[in-house]
């Protein structure tokens, strides 16, 4: 996962370089061997025809949300409320910068470390392991 945050409205050219980042932190200089779903709501920059196309391009299938769907909304929710409940609470935020690194420490966190309920409360590096040596076996 990859992310940038902002007081600004977020353009193509952000919603781009934040899915590169996100290819290339996961894959490196590869390009995904089969194609990792990119969901996104419906916003501008998210639907731009330069944005889907190089989707496509890096190896990701951009989907969008179903307008007005409870259950995706609920998910998105919920990640949220894990978000603030979990680290947001008791993050240092004097600053904006300090608010913007701490929350970085968080999303790698949560990424890396934190029991996900969609994983059967398995951390996600334990998932993917577990889903590679079933894949290999």
């Amino acid at each position: 996962m990859s992310w940038t945050a902002s007081t600004r409205a977020q353009t193509g050219d952000i919603v781009r370089d934040v899915m590169l980042a996100a290819v290339e932190h996961r894959f490196g200089q590869a390009v995904p061997w089969k194609p990792i779903e990119w969901l996104t709501d419906n916003g501008a920059p998210y639907v731009a025809r330069r944005t889907r196309a190089f989707a496509l391009d890096i190896g990701l299938e951009p989907l969008t949300t179903t307008v007005c769907s409870t259950q995706e909304q609920r998910e998105a929710e919920s990640f949220i409320k894990t978000m603030k409940r979990d680290y947001t609470a008791f993050m240092p935020k004097p600053d904006a910068r300090t608010a913007i690194q701490s929350l970085g420490l968080a999303f790698e966190h949560y990424n890396k470390h934190h029991p996900h309920s969609a994983l059967k409360y398995r951390l996600p590096r334990e998932f993917r392991q577990k889903r590679d040596s079933l894949d290999q076996g």
